[in-house]
């Protein structure tokens, strides 16, 4: 695989400062049951980090003392790391929001059977990947079979109440371009997902995410494997806007990796960009450390979340 860090270090990118924490993004694991050309994480089903208890232990004790408001859970598919239960339990008992980042085909492996039933007792956003509503596009990108199995999970997910009107049971859905270009606008795209997955399989959903792909680690190597690297670059340069600086996501939120160690987002978590680009800080230590009012480390990937309409976890900035 390409490393694309030194492709990206050399960087005008404009400096920012961390404002007020309010989420704490916490990556269980590189585990997951899908290995998805886009993923930045480099997930897939031999991957064998996991978040240990006492890490997650130690992360939930920093939730609590932070004033942090909201507990994102990602990975790989953290469903699958053994502890994922206990830590929703811990954290919705904190009164936290709950985010599970949900590959849904996890819903269907064996073991998971009673996933949907547990998210809904906990009233857990569901954040959902189904990169297109065209089965062809979906199973390209994800395995042959992906689409038809995301499908059963979001039917299950509207059999217990996620994504419909009078519920408060959240369900988002999540768009990744197919290639080296840019989402597009995403309340259109939104409009035309809902549309058409009502109408061929009756899903109902509250919010679509477009989320730019980022130029690290497996969609990055991809790029510089066919000579994309450096157009893309050029893309992601030329369409940023400077008023995304202001809604960047990294500003009130702090990535925590499989090992306890916390970095300024889940992207430079996987380029080892440690928090503030100094050495890295472990969750246990991070009370001693003034959060607030710090450089967020930047690299040229940073212009992924401010091209066009901007991209987030939540979502287009605009």
């Amino acid at each position: 695989m390409h490393a694309t860090l030194p492709l990206l270090q050399d960087s005008d990118f404009p400096q920012i400062l961390r404002e007020q924490l309010t989420t704490l993004q916490v990556n269980l694991g590189y585990l997951c049951n899908q290995q998805c050309l886009h993923c930045h994480v480099n997930a897939g089903p031999n991957r064998k980090e996991l978040m240990q208890l006492q890490t997650i232990d130690q992360v939930l004790d920093f939730l609590r003392h932070s004033g942090a408001s909201t507990l994102d859970l990602t990975g790989g598919a953290p469903e699958l790391n053994p502890h994922f239960r206990y830590m929703v339990e811990q954290a919705s008992a904190a009164g936290c929001k709950v985010i599970d980042r949900c590959n849904l085909t996890v819903l269907n492996e064996p073991g998971q059977e009673d996933l949907a039933d547990f998210l809904a007792a906990h009233e857990v956003e569901v954040t959902a990947s189904l990169p297109c509503y065209l089965q062809e596009n979906v199973d390209a990108q994800r395995g042959k079979g992906v689409f038809d199995s995301s499908i059963r999970a979001l039917q299950a997910l509207n059999d217990r109440g996620y994504g419909k009107s009078a519920s408060n049971r959240v369900l988002n859905l999540v768009y990744n371009p197919q290639g080296a270009v840019l989402p597009p606008p995403q309340c259109s795209l939104e409009t035309d997902y809902k549309k058409l997955l009502k109408q061929k399989y009756n899903i109902d959903f509250n919010n679509l995410f477009t989320i730019t792909n980022m130029p690290i680690k497996r969609f990055g190597s991809t790029l510089v494997s066919h000579g994309e690297f450096d157009n893309y670059m050029q893309l992601l340069k030329q369409n940023s806007s400077e008023e995304n600086l202001q809604s960047v996501m990294c500003k009130s939120l702090i990535s925590i990796d499989w090992q306890g160690y916390v970095y300024d987002c889940d992207f430079n978590q996987m380029l080892e960009l440690p928090l503030s680009d100094s050495e890295r800080v472990h969750i246990s230590d991070v009370n001693n450390v003034q959060l607030e009012g710090i450089n967020i480390a930047v690299a040229d990937h940073c212009y992924a979340c401010i091209a066009g309409q901007g991209s987030s976890c939540g979502g287009a900035l605009e």
